[in-house]
């Protein structure tokens, strides 16, 4: 099995978490979430919220009975076998591949917010190839270089949003968070199903597990102290969007839109550029996990070992992270934000069912558990639950692009075992 450098600590890890699950969505989806629910998208939020905390309970336990490269698919084969593992890493993959199109398209709105405008043409592909490029050099060099860069966009994304969120609650209007009629029922699961996209990414942090220090004890207290901040920064981001927002059912980017109304022209260049540097930071995270998929599923013996390569100097997936950054790019360019959304959130809640479905068939396993949930079984039978519920509201359009991969990986993996069983 290929050796990759276990250099990742427990702060490493919370950073991750900050920055995988803080990226883009919050910045471009809440005004739509209002409008499907008014002051409702709070409960909305909170829905989501328990939902999240659901499930990264699973996932925290779950992954401390593992040490080796692939969060999910890892689990998923150890619990379901090769042919469910296959599949459930194929989804893994695309849910961050379509993740890494959507916030690279909302990203270059908000640069024409700061005055730079590469939203079409030729300007718009030569920055996407810009990002793309240095973002798999960062990961080419090593985890630990890939580590500190990652501590500087968790940085650069926390100061502005604090900042906002201070000053902001000054500028509340009361009045705007009075609750009025519930939304219709479909309106509020169609607002949590988006939700979705902004409140989880957190199993992003669990792929590296073979880069870890110690990861049976650092990711479950990672995921959890990572948890609570997140569902703080969140909470009070909606609440003085609505307070101070009129225009917010409207609003393509409705925290730049309420900075500018309360801290003036140059907040918000402040509130802007923390907002880029936050999507930068997800982009970044993004291809670290998504490059890290068919890395382990060649360790296991599920695509070519070509895959499995690693640099000489830098003990990095090179391959691995080339052949992920063609697919981003391809996919990036072609795609728009909240098609690509879409395609993202349906995929992610297969495989967090395919995590909390794993728990109780895990625990009657030899694999000891570093952190143990009390009611456990439970927990994961209320998560795939709530996620079936979730799907269940999703349109098929949505549903289409999973179903196709699903059906191509499967003919793959099918032509890999046929042509196996032919060779002498």
């Amino acid at each position: 099995m290929t050796e990759l450098r276990r250099e990742l600590r427990q702060r490493d890890i919370v950073a991750v978490v900050i920055n995988a699950v803080i990226g883009a969505g919050i910045f471009g989806i809440s005004g739509k979430v209002f409008a499907l629910t008014g002051v409702w998208s709070l409960a909305a939020f909170l829905a989501c919220g328990c939902f999240a905390a659901l499930v990264a309970l699973c996932f925290a336990e779950v992954g401390s009975r593992f040490r080796d490269t692939g969060g999910p698919y890892l689990y998923a084969q150890r619990a379901f076998g090769g042919q469910a593992a296959f599949q459930v890493g194929t989804l893994m993959w695309l849910a961050r591949v379509s993740a890494f199109a959507a916030n690279a398209n909302l990203l270059l709105s908000y640069l024409a917010s700061l005055g730079i405008h590469a939203e079409t043409g030729v300007a718009r592909t030569l920055l996407l190839c810009s990002i793309v490029i240095v973002l798999a050099l960062v990961n080419i060099l090593g985890i630990r270089n890939a580590a500190i860069v990652n501590h500087l966009f968790t940085f650069g994304k926390l100061v502005p949003l604090v900042i906002f969120i201070g000053i902001g609650a000054f500028a509340v209007d009361p009045s705007r968070l009075v609750f009025t009629a519930p939304p219709l029922a479909t309106n509020f699961s169609a607002a949590v199903l988006l939700l979705v996209y902004a409140f989880t990414g957190f199993e992003m942090a669990t792929v590296p597990g073979g880069e870890m220090k110690n990861p049976e004890h650092a990711l479950p207290r990672a995921l959890l102290t990572a948890a609570g901040i997140i569902a703080l920064v969140y909470a009070a981001l909606q609440a003085v969007c609505i307070g101070t927002l009129p225009g917010l059912a409207s609003s393509t980017r409705p925290v730049a839109d309420a900075s500018l109304r309360f801290l003036g022209p140059a907040g918000t260049t402040l509130i802007v550029s923390g907002i880029v540097v936050s999507i930068l930071g997800n982009l970044h995270i993004t291809v670290l996990s998504a490059s890290r998929i068919p890395f382990a599923m060649a360790e296991n013996g599920q695509l070519p070992k070509w895959f499995a390569h690693t640099h000489k100097r830098y003990q990095s997936p090179d391959y691995a992270i080339l052949f992920t950054c063609t697919f981003i790019l391809a996919m990036t360019l072609g795609a728009t934000f909240l098609g690509a959304v879409s395609i993202s959130t349906v995929s992610r809640l297969i495989v967090y069912m395919s995590t909390c479905a794993a728990l109780p068939w895990l625990r009657r396993s030899s694999l000891q558990a570093d952190f143990r949930l009390a009611g456990g079984n439970f927990i994961a039978f209320a998560a795939l639950a709530v996620s079936l519920w979730l799907l269940s509201h999703a349109p098929f359009s949505e549903w289409r692009a999973v179903l196709i991969l699903a059906l191509i990986a499967a003919g793959f993996q099918f032509v890999r075992r046929f042509t196996a069983s032919q060779t002498p």
